[in-house]
This record gives structure tokens, C-alpha cells and sequence, in this order.
């Protein structure tokens, strides 16, 4: 709806990011619920990067990879990262947070079910190296989020960290609108043709998918890990086929049933401690 409406993907990510950031300030300065700034330089330059990797560079990435390769090659190569997550685990912590064989297992099982779900029988990829490479770098952002949100949820709440990704995704994406200055209109009320479904649909975006989601994520990222959490990333394909049997009334094919079974198994798999 927002981008048949005249909004770019960049604009989109920035009204979304900004709503979000401002109910979020607005509640810690009313509770009083965590300061503004972390606690050291260090601590505030891993906010830093967290606001770029699960943020303005993630979105930009994602998007623009749609521009130059097909849907399915993003699904599978960005719905990928939790294999990419665990290895990255597997090295920067393999003293405190090991790897186990089972898990690894779960994690390549799911993975096969997710390709299966998102392919649906067309075995059929078509190649494009700059959108299979921005799809690529997607990807590693969130696998690299999830690593570096796990130390930061060792010392700081939920909120504090949803709000400095926030913060620094919007900060981070200013360079976006120097290269691209035609777009930087984003804050002229003229852009919502004052139309109340596209006001709606940001609100959306920016309260449940953003705000809500984000702070969810980190919390669970706390109390499961890195591995475990992403590994839940499999279930959007699922997820995604279930709404648009429901809500668009497309098929569920033999190929969906199958995919939801390995993914079902992996996960099993993936949760098995031994």
C-alpha cells in the first residue's frame, strides 16, 4: 500500500523507524525507565552497530536486492541467516556457547524445509549476481544483529536497545539522502495524500512491525540465545503461506506440507540440547 502510494523503501523504513523511536523516548522519559546513553563508549558504539546492522543497512540492502533479483532468490538467501548466525556463534563464542551436533542438524533440516516452502515446486533459480549479493548482505546483517544483540541484552533492557537501534538506524541513513535528495522530501505531510489507509498502514508498520517486533526480538534473543531465536526466522515462510491462504485464498500445495514438516522437525531438532 505505501509503495504503490508514491513512498520509496527508504522513506518507508524512515517514517516507520521515526514513529517508532519517538513512542519509545516518549515512554523511557515519562517512566523513566533507562537513560539516554549506554553506560560506556564501547557499549554505546555497539549500539552503533546495531542500529546499522538491524537497521538502515539491513532495509536498504533487503530492498534493493528486490530490485535486481526475483522474490524467491531473497526469501531463500535472506531466511538463510540463521545458518549463517549459528556459525558466526559457533566462532565468536565457541567457548561460552557451543554448537552441538543435533543443533546444527535442526539448523540445516529447517533450512531444507524453508527452501522447499518458498521454492513450492519450481525448482528454478534465476541467477543475478548484484541482487543474490545484496540479498547476500541482508542476510549477514540480521545473522550479525542477533550476535552482537546477545552481549548487549546481558547489560541493558529491551527497551533501551529496540530505542538505540532505532535511534541509529535513522542516523545512519542520512548519507542515503545526500546520494538521494529527491527523497528527502519524507516529512511533507503531501506525501499521505492525506489518505487515512496509508496513515494506517504506516502506523502498522511503525507500532507492531517495527516497535513492538523489535522489542520482542531482543527479549527473546536474551532468554534463548542467538541460534535458538533465529532459528524461529524458518517460521516465515510459513507464516507467510498460511495468511495468504486465509486472507488471499492461494493454494496450499503438497510441496508447503512437506517444507512445514522439515521445518517442524528442524526445529525440534534444533532445540535438543544433546
Amino acid at each position: 500500500m505505501l509503495l504503490q502510494s508514491g513512498l520509496t523503501p527508504a522513506q518507508i523504513f524512515t517514517l516507520r523507524f521515526t514513529i517508532a523511536y519517538v513512542l519509545l523516548l516518549c515512554y523511557s522519559l515519562i517512566t523513566q525507565h533507562s537513560s539516554l546513553f549506554a553506560s560506556s563508549w564501547r557499549d554505546e558504539l555497539l549500539m552503533v552497530a546495531l542500529g546499522i546492522t538491524g537497521g538502515s543497512v539491513y532495509f536498504l540492502t533487503e530492498n534493493a536486492a528486490m530490485l535486481y533479483t526475483t522474490a524467491t532468490n531473497t526469501s531463500l538467501i535472506v531466511c538463510s541467516c540463521p545458518l549463517f548466525a549459528m556459525l558466526l556463534v559457533a566462532i565468536v563464542y565457541r567457548h561460552t556457547e557451543r554448537i552441538t551436533k543435533m543443533q546444527a542438524l535442526g539448523s540445516v533440516v529447517a533450512c531444507l524445509g524453508m527452501a522447499i516452502v518458498v521454492l513450492n515446486g519450481h525448482f528454478v533459480l534465476h541467477l543475478s549476481p548484484l541482487g543474490d549479493l545484496l540479498a547476500f548482505a541482508a542476510c549477514l546483517c540480521w545473522a550479525v544483529y542477533s550476535l552482537l544483540a546477545k552481549p548487549a541484552t546481558e547489560r541493558y533492557s529491551s527497551i533501551f536497545i529496540t530505542r538505540k537501534v532505532f535511534f541509529y538506524g535513522l542516523l545512519t541513513i542520512i548519507p542515503y539522502y545526500i546520494l538521494k535528495p529527491s527523497e528527502a522530501n519524507i516529512f511533507s505531510f503531501s506525501i499521505f495524500n492525506y489518505q487515512l489507509s496509508i496513515i494506517l498502514n504506516l502506523l502498522f508498520l511503525s507500532v507492531v512491525a517495527s516497535m513492538l517486533c523489535y522489542l520482542l526480538w531482543n527479549w527473546v534473543i536474551g532468554k534463548l540465545g542467538a541460534v535458538v531465536a533465529t532459528n524461529w526466522v524458518y517460521f516465515n515462510p510459513i507464516t507467510t503461506i498460511i495468511f495468504a491462504w486465509w486472507l488471499l485464498h492461494e493454494q496450499i500445495t503438497v510441496w508447503f506440507l512437506l517444507g512445514s514438516a522439515l521445518i517442524l522437525l528442524g526445529m525440534y531438532l534444533a532445540d535438543k540440547r544433546q
